[in-house]
């Protein structure tokens, strides 16, 4: 890793406010390392900013009944100070509707341009007379051909996550007046991906140290091959499109988006007082470019942001993109509209911040998705912070108080046992020290609190109670090397906990060490007082746990009326629309995941007469070979459909319940019967 060092988080919807989800996500593992690396010494910033464009922020403001101006003023500011609150500390907290970045994106966009790259194309899209405007993705709805859900968006079904077009939904309707929709031709720029194929190919495999799951989802794109992406779309809220021709048109909020990091680090510099330092961290070689995201961001961040980086050709690249996976909440997905959150604002007014930053770091969902639960947050605040950190420090500094005045007393003739756990110190710091270079931070905190642990036994071992009588110089050794265990611990754990280890540090004495090349094992003199001061970790009694999980089982039944309400029916449709399609019953008698897919599985259906290839994204529900056997209700007529390269011929009938579970439509009949 280079000596200067641009980190990015992926900047925040201004839509809402932040969850547990998030800062596990993009923002606590970035300050940890932001932090770890200024221990260290290195010339490092965090930029980071709220997302202000885009369908979100529009159908938000829709939801309220004012401005997308209004609303992302107004979640803006709310989620700058709960970062802050929660110790993100970024040097920069910028926004997409600023000036600055209205013009870095447009300047971003003409470079592009005038090189020739874009493609100018028209297509049909949907389009709502009555609206009069087209319609982007989140604005329409329909059944998702994949697994049958009835309530899909036109960009994703929520239900198996499959990526979708809103032209692929069955009987699409429109979001805003619910009307059905009819196709109509528009113009747009389009990015020729597959242009940057063999490039991005041999830039992804160069990459050194990056995360298994990053370079999967990148590979299984790359695989599919590349096509052109559209980066302006018919709209009113965004950057305007800097042409001529393109009144109404703005630019593809994936596409201003990840260049608001490079303007947010323009308006730091010019907040400096150096308007032109911006240059120094985005298109100086010796800078080291890591992206913090999850995992729904790692395309845009590791293919489509470094192919426009690319051809505009004066741009470092991503060193390193750690993306994390997903949080879930008490053993089931965070879910915000079915009231399934810990809201950050909220929590802040019941518990310290670096309890949270200390229970999500040794859970996050680094590999795969992870879990929080409050009776887990409450285990390891009671059995890790408080049983084993916070009582090595209240051993060691109230024996010091109590028997040697407050004074760190002298190291003499040292044992073996003695100098075995001074020498700890420096292994451990090697090993948190890697563990941060390979963004490994739950090892990282784990070989922290084993330090502690290890200076719990030797404080146990060399029994400090009695030697205090019988060889006091015995004693002394052991609140030396216990002391010296403590200063070490205040600035391992400094990322993590960095309230409480400034305060631990102020009653050590030793406020002003801040420096990684500082820990050793003689950090605090000989002869140095400690401070009285209060316990650093309390426990969280069992009546306050029950009081957050009762408060998150209340806030999700207040939302049960809108979780559970089933979809309207459809427009009225005649017997003959019905007689149209051909419903079959049919079994299950093989299925198997889809290579480079989370949510596909292949199933073959024995039809009577035959036997079918049916893709089904129900692969988070169901193990393939729990299925084989099923009888189930098939349409056999519909048109085939290509996805990751497998043509699927037909489509499974599902029915989903009111808590958004899926379930199989069976029949006692044969294998080919027909279902009227």
């Amino acid at each position: 890793m280079s000596e200067r060092i641009l980190i990015t988080s992926a900047l925040p919807y201004a839509n809402g406010p932040l969850h547990l989800g998030h800062l596990a996500g993009a923002y606590l593992p970035a300050d940890l390392y932001t932090r770890f690396q200024r221990l260290k010494g290195k010339d490092v910033i965090h930029i980071c900013g709220s997302d202000e464009h885009g369908v979100p922020i529009t159908i938000a403001a829709e939801k309220e009944g004012i401005t997308p101006q209004q609303v992302v003023d107004k979640f803006h500011t709310q989620n700058e100070e709960t970062f802050k609150k929660i110790g993100i500390d970024f040097d920069y907290f910028g926004r997409t509707s600023s000036e600055v970045h209205r013009k870095t994106s447009q300047d971003f966009f003409k470079n592009l341009y005038d090189q020739g790259l874009f493609k100018k194309k028209k297509e049909e899209q949907l389009y709502d007379e009555d609206a009069e405007m087209f319609l982007p993705d989140r604005y329409v709805k329909g059944t998702c051909p994949i697994c049958g859900h009835p309530e899909a968006y036109g960009d994703q079904c929520e239900k198996c996550g499959s990526s979708l077009s809103p032209t692929e939904l069955i009987d699409p309707i429109s979001a805003i007046t619910g009307n059905v929709p009819i196709l109509k031709k528009t113009e747009h720029w389009y990015l020729p991906l597959g242009d940057f194929q063999d490039r991005l190919e041999t830039w992804i495999d160069s990459r050194e140290n990056w995360k298994s799951n990053v370079i999967g989802q990148c590979k299984s794109w790359l695989d599919t091959g590349l096509g052109d992406r559209a980066v302006t779309r018919d709209l009113t809220w965004g950057v305007p499109v800097p042409l001529p021709d393109a009144d109404g048109k703005v630019l593809y909020v994936w596409f201003d988006a990840p260049i608001g990091y490079i303007s947010a680090t323009k308006e730091w510099a010019d907040l400096k007082g150096e308007p032109d330092l911006w240059e120094k961290y985005w298109k100086d070689e010796e800078t080291s470019l890591i992206h913090f995201i999850g995992k729904d961001n790692i395309v845009f961040h590791c293919i489509m942001f470094p192919a426009m980086l690319m051809q505009h050709g004066d741009y470092v690249l991503p060193k390193n993109v750690p993306a994390n996976e997903f949080l879930n909440l008490e053993g089931k997905k965070l879910s915000t509209s079915k009231g399934w959150a810990v809201w950050l604002h909220e929590y802040l007014e019941e518990f310290e911040p670096d309890l949270l930053r200390y229970v999500l770091g040794t859970t996050l969902p680094e590999a795969k998705d992870s879990d929080f639960s409050w009776k887990d947050f409450q285990a390891r605040i009671n059995g890790e912070l408080a049983d084993i950190l916070g009582n090595f420090i209240f051993r060691t500094t109230s024996f010091t108080q109590r028997f040697f005045d407050g004074e760190v007393p002298a190291l003499k003739d040292p044992t073996e046992t003695d100098l075995n756990a001074l020498k700890a110190i420096q292994k451990q710091k090697e090993k948190i020290d890697a563990a941060y270079e390979n963004f490994k931070f739950r090892e990282a905190i784990a070989e922290t609190m084993n330090l502690a642990r290890i200076g719990n036994r030797y404080f146990t071992e060399t029994e400090p109670w009695k030697s205090r009588k019988e060889n006091p110089q015995a004693c002394a050794n052991t609140l030396y090397i216990c002391t010296q265990i403590s200063g070490a611990l205040s600035l391992l754990f400094q990322p993590v906990m960095p309230l409480k280890m400034y305060s631990l540090r102020e009653q050590l004495g030793i406020p002003h060490i801040t420096g990684w090349d500082q820990i050793n094992d003689h950090l605090v003199p000989a002869g140095h007082l400690i401070a009285d001061h209060e316990i650093l970790f309390k426990k969280i009694e069992d009546e306050v746990v029950e009081q957050e999980i009762q408060k998150l089982k209340d806030k999700a039944k207040a939302a049960e009326p809108a979780a559970k309400k089933f979809p309207p029916l459809k427009e009225t449709a005649t017997f003959d629309d019905f007689m149209s399609l051909d419903l079959r019953a049919g079994k299950i008698i093989k299925a198997e995941k889809v290579k480079k897919s989370n949510k596909l599985i292949q199933i073959t259906v024995d039809l009577g007469f035959e036997k079918r290839t049916i893709l089904s994204g129900v692969a988070e529900y169901f193990k393939p070979d729990d299925i084989i056997g099923t009888s189930v209700c098939v349409v056999a007529n519909l048109a085939p459909k290509k996805m990751m390269g497998i043509e699927s011929n037909g489509m499974i009938l599902m029915g989903e319940d009111s808590e958004g579970g899926l379930h199989f439509v069976s029949t006692d009949a044969e294998p080919g019967s027909p279902i009227t």
